[in-house]
């Protein structure tokens, strides 16, 4: 072995032996962070959030070190695809070190340590967020993909956890003061987001070893209106047909018309959309089919004219449409959907290129 790959071998081994430390430390601090919380422990709640400095001085030598690399050894490949991921990863246990300390900040305005199912419950979400986050890093450290795309699958228990959760929480259940509930809230909020960046440490590992990285996510998205039979049709075909890879697009009415519009109908087939087969429905989804949408946008009226309240994580928009009138002539009608047609077009591009980018296709 050259000097020069000894030099490279023992620069690359110095990294990842820095990485594991630190990983090791922000385990370390979410436990006791996680067990300070549990058990009301003050002390140990202080000292973690002391424990944070340390994290910080580990992240800023492994970015010095990571660009030192860079500069000596300029490198292509796998190496660089490995140290790339080591910057991010090094900013993702940072912000867990940041997490840990606002649980243990939260934990200490509390009144009273979580009591009953509280405590199993918060139990239960802390230790799968642990999980999710050391088998993380030992797919990063152990250069195991499988482990990585495993690892990510397991965000959606813990998510569907968390939703359950949230609800007793709205209703009372569990605490007895606002503050209480809003520092409760805080915690799990910071448990959340601690197995988000354990899926962002499996996307690094995943993308170190093969150099695949994340898919593009698409968005599900539903559009309103009165009757399911103009608008709604409309920015359907038109979101399907413009930006096919972008999301999934569906639409619904408050009722069902008998038929769908036909001067829309005649526009789009010579638009050269497919309309055969097409029919109205009516809003039939139930609270968790609407919560699996990104966005909702009525097209007639707000979106709660449609829907009592809206899922909390999704949007909503109102968008004030043009509507295709009666009483218009033939050529009237024709403008009026030409203008609809217009006027959709500008927002749904506008919309997807806000979530997709300028690539949205």
């Amino acid at each position: 072995m050259s000097h020069y790959e000894k030099r490279l071998e023992r620069d690359l081994t110095q990294l990842r032996d820095k990485v594991r430390t630190m990983g090791e430390m922000v385990e370390q601090m979410l436990g006791n962070a996680v067990h300070s919380l549990l058990t009301g422990n003050s002390s140990l709640a202080n000292n973690t959030v002391l424990s944070d400095h340390p994290i910080n001085r580990a992240m800023r030598e492994i970015d010095r070190l990571c660009h030192a690399f860079i500069a000596l050894h300029l490198p292509s490949a796998g190496h660089l695809r490995f140290i790339s991921s080591v910057i991010r990863l090094g900013i993702e246990l940072e912000r867990i070190g940041d997490y840990a300390v606002t649980i243990c900040r939260q934990s200490l305005l509390l009144s009273h340590t979580p009591q009953g199912l509280m405590t199993t419950e918060v139990e239960s979400i802390a230790n799968e967020a642990q999980r999710m986050l050391h088998q993380a890093l030992s797919a990063f450290h152990d250069e195991n993909v499988e482990v990585a795309k495993a690892t990510k699958g397991m965000s959606d228990h813990l998510e569907t956890t968390l939703d359950s959760l949230y609800g007793n929480l709205m209703t009372g259940e569990h605490t007895k003061s606002n503050q209480d509930m809003f520092a409760i809230l805080n915690i799990l909020s910071m448990l959340k987001r601690t197995a988000d960046q354990a899926k962002n440490i499996c996307e690094e590992a995943v993308f170190a070893v093969s150099g695949e990285t994340k898919a593009k996510k698409t968005y599900k998205i539903l559009f309103l209106d009165k009757d399911n039979s103009c608008l709604s049709q409309m920015a359907v075909a038109i979101a399907r047909k413009n930006f096919p890879n972008s999301g999934s697009y569906s639409g619904a009415g408050r009722r069902k018309a008998h038929a769908l519009n036909p001067a829309m109908s005649s526009f789009l087939e010579q638009k050269g959309f497919d309309m055969v087969d097409v029919e109205p429905v009516q809003l039939e989804l139930t609270t968790k089919e609407l919560a699996e949408h990104q966005v909702i946008i009525s097209l007639e009226g707000p979106v709660t004219d449609h829907i009592p309240e809206a899922p909390f994580h999704t949007v909503t928009l109102d968008w004030d449409s043009i509507e295709a009138s009666d009483g218009l002539d033939e050529t009237q009608t024709t403008q009026r959907i030409e203008e609809m047609y217009r006027y959709l077009s500008v927002q749904i591009k506008n919309l997807m290129e806000i979530l997709r980018g300028e690539g949205a296709d």
